[in-house]
């Protein structure tokens, strides 16, 4: 019988229409930016979730793309993201109030490019 492999990660690339915005609005969330060229950076939340940002935007893309964020305590995490004030500080970014679905909750944040953040956790 074949060994089936050890999964360690699944990581999204993802784009920005400004580079550098988009970078200083992934530290304002708490991710942590590893550097891996002048086009490209690693932002993590913990060893195994994270996802790569280009220097790259192509409309389309950008405009369809979304992850999902699973979080063990929603309203805390709302609150927390409310207290950084990030549509002040962004002027593209929207954050939603949680909405109740059948299968659990969830909150939507639009990052500064336009990529859709669902974060929410399940029943």
């Amino acid at each position: 019988m074949e060994k089936k492999p050890k999964y360690k990660s699944v990581r999204s690339f993802i784009g920005a229409k400004d580079f550098e915005e988009s970078r200083e609005f992934y530290r304002d969330l708490d991710f942590s930016e590893i550097v891996l060229s002048e086009t490209m950076s690693y932002f993590k939340i913990d060893d195994n979730l994270g996802f790569y940002l280009q220097k790259a935007y192509v409309k389309d893309w950008v405009d369809n793309s979304m992850l999902f964020l699973e979080v063990e305590n929603l309203e805390e995490y709302l609150i927390k993201l409310k207290a950084k004030q990030l549509p002040q500080k962004y002027t593209k970014v929207r954050l939603s109030e949680i909405v109740v679905n059948d299968w659990g909750k969830e909150f939507f944040l639009h990052d500064p490019s336009g990529i859709l953040w669902h974060i929410g956790c399940f029943y």
